[in-house]
């Protein structure tokens, strides 16, 4: 039995590799000698291609269900910040000068391969720097980009708390359904959000400014996303392309769970990465960025994802990360509340004698 499915897979994966070798042979007019799968993204196939003339790329195979006029405009957004010096793969265009490839009923895009891996630890100074500088560059590129068509939910500055707590139990529902291992942590994990949102959330959402800076932006930066050599940030990928908030953006990459909860280091990670940012785009006004932190508090208590996992059917391996997401954003949160006073007070000293 489990052999007739490992020769099913191998077929599968040989077909695939069958028509990416057609699709850039037709649309490209390279030949490939090598396909190998990479097992990453949730939207997308993934593959790292050797050519026979020795090149080396990156290819996404697009679901037939997605959005390709959005991942158009999203590969469109990428281009135009590579070219204003943030680390994006280039992209390379079809035999029509099209990023994006319509073939067998499906959305490919080819790129240059990029060194570096998604980092698996916690931020260090250098690299929370680095990011805070690619994070700026690419906000202040971006604030002259026509407005994208989508528009990031602000959930966490608008949304009805009744409606998560009713999510809580519908998850937990969800949970005993999929007979996750963990039912019993999660039961008291969520407890304790139903607890934080109805204790946190008026008196949080008070505090942020009236207005808030939105526009086009990447919409995603998360650690996943993020391509690193060392302490460099080589890549930034999936752009989702989409206006949201920037203070939003900027307080959920600086406030990393992973690093919040593993390092001692993390609040002087957040402000280094803060500060950097600052320094590329000083037009955003002090009240936003001194807000980040507590948006990105706001946000995840707003956020249930990887309270379950079975339902996205993942790889084992990142099924357990996200499970360890999860995880590490409830002792984030914790971590926030408690130490939103001092945050905000250092975020605040960012203007003076600027």
């Amino acid at each position: 039995m489990l052999r007739g499915v490992v020769n099913g897979m191998q077929q599968e994966a040989a077909r695939g590799d069958e028509i990416v070798a057609k699709m850039l042979s037709d649309r490209y007019g390279i030949d490939m000698a090598e396909a190998t799968l990479v097992p990453m993204g949730t939207e997308t196939i993934n593959r790292r291609v050797t050519l026979t003339d020795g090149r080396r790329a990156f290819i996404k195979q697009y679901q037939a269900s997605a959005d390709l006029e959005h991942a158009q405009a999203a590969w469109a957004m990428s281009e135009f910040c590579r070219a204003a010096r943030v680390p994006a793969p280039r992209v390379w265009p079809n035999r029509d000068g099209r990023a994006l490839t319509r073939f067998e009923h499906v959305g490919w895009v080819v790129t240059d391969e990029v060194p570096g891996r998604v980092a698996t630890d916690p931020l260090t100074l250098p690299r929370a720097q680095h990011i805070g500088l690619m994070l700026g560059r690419m906000h202040r590129a971006l604030a002259s980009y026509p407005p994208p068509a989508r528009v990031r939910q602000t959930r966490w500055r608008t949304g009805r708390v009744e409606d998560t707590l009713s999510e809580t139990e519908t998850t937990l529902d969800r949970a005993a359904a999929q007979r996750t291992p963990r039912l019993d942590q999660l039961r008291v994990d969520l407890a304790q959000r139903r607890d934080d949102l109805r204790t946190h959330v008026a008196r949080l959402r008070a505090g942020l400014p009236d207005s808030l800076v939105a526009q086009a932006a990447h919409a995603d930066l998360t650690r996943t996303n993020l391509l690193a050599q060392e302490d460099v940030i080589t890549a930034i990928l999936d752009f989702q392309g989409e206006i949201c908030v920037l203070s939003w953006e900027l307080g959920r990459a600086a406030f990393d769970p992973r690093t919040v909860a593993n390092s001692q280091s993390w609040m002087l990670c957040a402000l280094r990465m803060i500060e950097a940012y600052r320094a590329e785009n000083p037009d955003l006004p002090l009240a936003d960025v001194r807000a980040s932190a507590r948006i990105a508090l706001l946000y995840m208590l707003f956020s249930l994802y990887g309270a379950t996992t079975a339902e996205y059917g993942l790889p084992t391996e990142a099924e357990a990360d996200l499970q360890r997401h999860w995880a590490e954003r409830q002792v984030t949160i914790r971590r926030l509340l408690g130490n939103l006073d001092a945050l905000e007070t250092a975020l605040g000293t960012f203007g003076r004698g600027s």
